[in-house]
């Protein structure tokens, strides 16, 4: 790694998941030769994601929903983010129930420019008759215990809420990722890493380096992340941090891909063409 790469420390923010205190363990804790020291901010997505429209930090974990407001500041790393199969969103309810049930009804967001909300925006469209009604925004770790005490009608979860929701009293009314693999046969856009395009070329390869060294050095030896993880995890039973890591940190937290990147341009594709989001130009996405 080019140690002159990039000026230290720089300033990232990701959220206390245990996927991503997992990825980035090694290059938080200085144990990734070389690589700049990094400034940690917890917070939650939506709150990452007005940062980066805000161009706050050097580095921060968003939604993919979010880079076409951001894009033209921030590059997309090809490494470090969360995609995937069978880990999409799901649309919680206290009763069982069909997507006819949603008409009208009130619902609990992580973030209006989550990747949740974007895919739930889709399936709404072609599965919820009328439209939906009040959007609430709630830090995520707060949306279940929203819909079990009834302040909202329903809640549209992401994260570990996939393994727990039943302890809530909670159904799976859908899950926006089945829907969306059904429909397009891609894995599923969750997370992005993005930098500061003012870093420079040669300095956003170094760091693309650091991260995609940090979740190699994770995978060779998982207990040296799991006090960090385990820290941040908001008192989650260790057995479902494990699963979290499992599905959310896999081949494409490594690297993009092919499939990756086209599981990145086919959702901000169709959002844009249902007036979504503004369209990308063709090289937005392109790492330096």
């Amino acid at each position: 790694m080019d140690t002159n790469a990039i000026a230290a420390p720089l300033s990232i923010a990701y959220s206390p998941c245990p996927n991503d205190t997992f990825v980035f363990d090694a290059w938080a804790h200085g144990r990734v030769p070389d690589a700049a020291p990094p400034e940690v901010t917890f917070a939650d997505i939506d709150l990452t994601n007005g940062m980066a429209e805000r161009g706050e930090l050097d580095v921060l974990k968003v939604s993919y929903a979010v880079l076409p407001w951001v894009l033209e500041e921030y590059a997309l790393l090809p490494c470090g983010g969360a995609l995937g199969r069978g880990c999409g969103p799901l649309v919680l309810t206290r009763e069982a129930g069909e997507p006819t049930a949603l008409t009208g009804k009130r619902v609990a967001v992580p973030s209006e420019r989550s990747t949740a909300y974007l895919l739930f925006r889709l399936w709404a469209a072609a599965e919820v008759p009328g439209e939906v009604g009040e959007i609430v925004v709630l830090p995520f770790h707060e949306i279940m215990p929203a819909v079990r005490d009834g302040a909202v009608d329903a809640g549209l979860v992401i994260h570990e809420a996939r393994f727990i929701y039943q302890e809530y009293g909670l159904h799976s009314l859908a899950d926006m990722g089945e829907h969306w693999e059904a429909t397009t046969g891609l894995p599923i856009p969750l997370g992005a890493i993005v930098a500061k395009r003012s870093l420079g070329a040669r300095a956003l390869r170094a760091l693309a380096d650091t991260i995609s060294a940090s979740v190699r050095m994770a995978w060779q030896d998982p207990s040296v992340s799991k006090p960090y993880v385990l820290e941040h995890a908001q008192e989650m039973d260790p057995a479902v941090a494990e699963q979290h890591i499992a599905l959310y940190v896999n081949e494409f937290t490594a690297g993009l891909g092919a499939d990756g990147y086209a599981a990145v341009r086919g959702l901000l594709g169709r959002a844009a063409d249902e007036g979504l989001v503004p369209p990308l130009a063709p090289e937005a996405l392109a790492f330096p």
